[in-house]
């Protein structure tokens, strides 16, 4: 008898919470674009970043109104969503949308926003350099995309900030091995990685400690002739870096042992 009691009770809760979700979202009676009107009410309550509300209003529309205008910007309002929610699972979804909007949508007008927020949903997963650089990798693909297909774009100075910024995580975690051989004083294994830095990205922001290490190593297996060049370097493209003066000792050490020779 207690059981016939409470299932009443419990389907009557689901009933009027799904009466209250539809009544939230539902159009009213004689709007003439019911499409609009879920659209701007996603919006806003993106706006206010209310995520999940204006996710049900932007799929409304999506699944609703599939002929629509505006389906495409609510499928990016959805994958905004998801972007402003932030957490690891709602960064992936978003991925997930902005990837979907670009394999629907190649040519819309948006379709740069689209390739800057799919950009984004990685570099905010982007871990320190001395972690897993996966995701870092997934942000320079994804933000090199963008400058690659949208040159023209009014957000790619923002994009190249950024990646800029997921190059320079890269080459601090290669760096940073380099560094460890350094320090343990096997050189070999040193000189391969630092090179390896310079190799694959030349315009590295930190690349003055590159320079000064790397000339350090070939000093310390005796080939100064490979050092002094990247010292030179290192003094003519950065006017302050807390290698410069021990760069510049070296640098005079090394031509006077020439002159002698």
């Amino acid at each position: 008898m207690i059981k016939f009691r409470i299932l009443p009770i419990v389907a009557l809760t689901l009933t009027l919470a799904a009466c209250a979700t539809g009544s939230r979202n539902a159009v009213p009676t004689g709007t003439s674009e019911p499409d609009k009107f879920l659209f701007d009410k996603g919006t806003e309550n993106l706006n206010k970043k209310k995520w999940l509300t204006a996710r049900e209003f932007f799929k409304q529309v999506t699944e609703t109104y599939t002929q629509s205008p505006l389906r495409p910007d609510a499928k990016l309002g959805i994958g905004d969503t998801y972007l402003g929610e932030g957490t690891s699972e709602a960064l992936v979804l978003a991925i997930n949308e902005f990837k979907e909007f670009l394999t629907f949508y190649p040519t819309n007008p948006r379709s740069d926003y689209a390739q800057y927020r799919l950009g984004l949903a990685h570099y905010r997963q982007m871990r320190n350099p001395q972690r897993d650089q996966t995701e870092t990798r997934e942000t320079v693909k994804e933000f090199q995309a963008f400058v690659d297909r949208y040159p023209a774009s009014t957000l790619l100075p923002e994009v190249q900030s950024k990646l800029r910024e997921s190059k320079d995580r890269l080459d601090t975690a290669d760096y940073l091995v380099g560094f460890f051989y350094w320090r343990q004083k096997w050189y070999p294994g040193a000189i391969y990685r630092f090179k390896s830095v310079l190799d694959q990205d030349p315009q590295f922001s930190n690349r003055d400690a590159v320079y000064f290490h790397l000339a350090d190593s070939y000093m310390k297996t005796k080939l100064d002739a490979q050092a002094l060049p990247l010292l030179e370097k290192l003094v003519q493209e950065f006017e302050k870096s807390e290698y410069l003066q021990e760069a510049q000792k070296r640098i005079a050490e090394l031509k006077a042992q020439a002159q002698t020779k």
